[in-house]
């Protein structure tokens, strides 16, 4: 029979190695002192990571490297806006570093949202969330968000075939008609940039 900590963990490991979350993602199974109770002893085990106030991740480990990764930011500022009942869009630039189409490393990640201006550490990497109206969001897939927010910022004109292939190095052709069926409503150069995109994701899978 299992017991409450074999049952939390399942169920953060069941999400994959990388998944960050708070205490308000178990509390469909656990009642609120008894998540908070899990989560500690589960930090003391070494099986979760605290990696900020309120926040956890399952860590994710380097078989190369030998060592544990560092947190993922997108999936750590997805826990906040859960946390927080926020809306969250990711910023132009920092859709630029997660589709690696910047060559600065990425110092601070910045999201806006419908929430209150914040920023947080997490270990070293700062994460910083901006108050905004966000008019345009609605995108059902993060990958889609990622792109037409990377592609925004670069401009049509700098759209190269350079471009068109790192994108489509960092996205699952798996995930191509989900992105093409969710980003049908957005500007007409971006949509067809991101149908070269998928084609060529297609094509060359």
């Amino acid at each position: 029979m299992k017991t409450l900590m074999d049952r939390a963990f399942y169920f953060i490991a069941g999400h994959g190695r990388g998944w960050a979350f708070s205490s308000k993602d178990l509390l469909g199974k656990f009642s609120r002192s008894q998540a908070d109770n899990l989560l500690c002893e589960l930090v003391k085990q070494g099986k979760i990571r605290r990696i900020t106030r309120g926040i956890y991740d399952y860590p994710k480990y380097s078989e190369l490297l030998k060592q544990t990764l560092n947190p993922d930011i997108d999936q750590v500022a997805r826990a906040f806006a859960r946390k927080f009942n926020w809306r969250i869009e990711i910023s132009g630039e920092s859709a630029l570093n997660i589709l690696e189409l910047s060559t600065q490393v990425a110092a601070k990640y910045i999201y806006l949202s419908d929430g209150p201006n914040r920023s947080y550490d997490i270990m070293g990497t700062s994460l910083e969330f901006k108050k905004s109206s966000l008019k345009h969001i609605g995108f059902k897939h993060k990958e889609s968000s990622f792109i037409v927010q990377a592609l925004k910022a670069l401009g049509k004109e700098h759209i190269t075939e350079t471009t068109i292939r790192k994108i489509c190095n960092q996205i699952d052709e798996k995930m191509c008609d989900k992105i093409l069926k969710d980003t049908q409503t957005t500007t007409s150069w971006i949509y067809e940039t991101i149908r070269e995109i998928c084609k060529k994701e297609t094509n060359d899978g």
